[in-house]
């Protein structure tokens, strides 16, 4: 399982299969159909299909919302209703038209002066045509100004920003003139987690890094985002990655290791 913060991203596989969890909600996606995410998010994923013979392959876009704004007014799109909260993952088939575009982008990193030449225009086609697809709605969003939509954008850049800080969800729905009720509602919505579940995630993974990266025990690591109560934190923890904070680590060090010496 890959633990990750993951932003508005087109994301296309060439071989294999892969399992999103977003919450308590699953997509799963393959050759035949490509995932879309909308806004940044705490993800696991775990490749579900792959062999020494057919690796993993695949390919993925982040998504600029300045073009998805450019492009969405060039083509007359309009934005029909933009309090509609819509789910920020889902998964749809990949058709002949995109998977064209998607192939002509990839080719033109063969070549460096041709990429930085043409892979804007291919790009802007692959964002027209996600517009003008099954995602057109949640591609939308991206480049909504208003609404409930973008109070929830607002809301997961707050907690992300603050992970480590209390979260007051009164006070989060005062600073977006919502109701609480209301708050909880789109925010589930669209991310699939309630605000404090999304801040719990954004903390577990953090303190995951902290421990691989800077060597600091679970104790410092989980008052480092937040946590009080060290054993919350080992609750939590374990929930999560499915094992105690220093049993996870020392797999993921095992793992790292054998990848190098391979």
């Amino acid at each position: 399982m890959n633990h990750s913060l993951v932003g508005p991203s087109f994301c296309v596989i060439a071989q294999g299969s892969k399992e999103v969890l977003l919450g308590d909600d699953r997509f799963r996606y393959d050759p035949a159909h490509y995932l879309i995410t909308t806004m940044e998010l705490p993800l696991t994923s775990e490749v579900v299909q792959a062999s020494p013979e057919e690796p993993y392959l695949s390919f993925r876009l982040v998504l600029d919302p300045s073009v998805v704004t450019a492009v969405m007014v060039e083509s007359g799109r309009a934005i029909t209703n933009r309090n509609r909260s819509v789910k920020a993952v889902n998964v749809s088939p990949l058709d002949a038209n995109l998977l064209d575009a998607i192939v002509r982008l990839v080719r033109l990193t063969e070549s460096p002066e041709e990429y930085a030449v043409l892979s804007p225009l291919v790009i802007r086609e692959i964002v027209f045509r996600l517009l003008t697809g099954s995602q057109g709605d949640r591609m939308l969003h991206l480049a909504t100004l208003g609404g409930d939509v973008h109070r929830m954008a607002r809301a997961v850049e707050r907690i992300r920003r603050d992970f480590d800080q209390p979260l007051s969800i009164e006070q989060l729905a005062q600073e977006l003139h919502m109701s609480v009720s209301g708050l909880h509602a789109h925010f589930k919505e669209v991310t699939a987690m309630s605000p404090l579940q999304f801040q719990k995630q954004l903390r577990l993974q953090e303190a995951r890094r902290l421990m691989l990266s800077e060597d600091l025990d679970a104790a410092q690591a989980g008052f480092r985002v937040g946590y009080q109560d060290a054993s919350y934190f080992n609750r939590d923890y374990k929930r999560q990655f499915g094992e105690p904070p220093k049993r996870d680590i020392e797999r993921l060090r095992e793992w790292s290791s054998a990848d190098q010496q391979a």
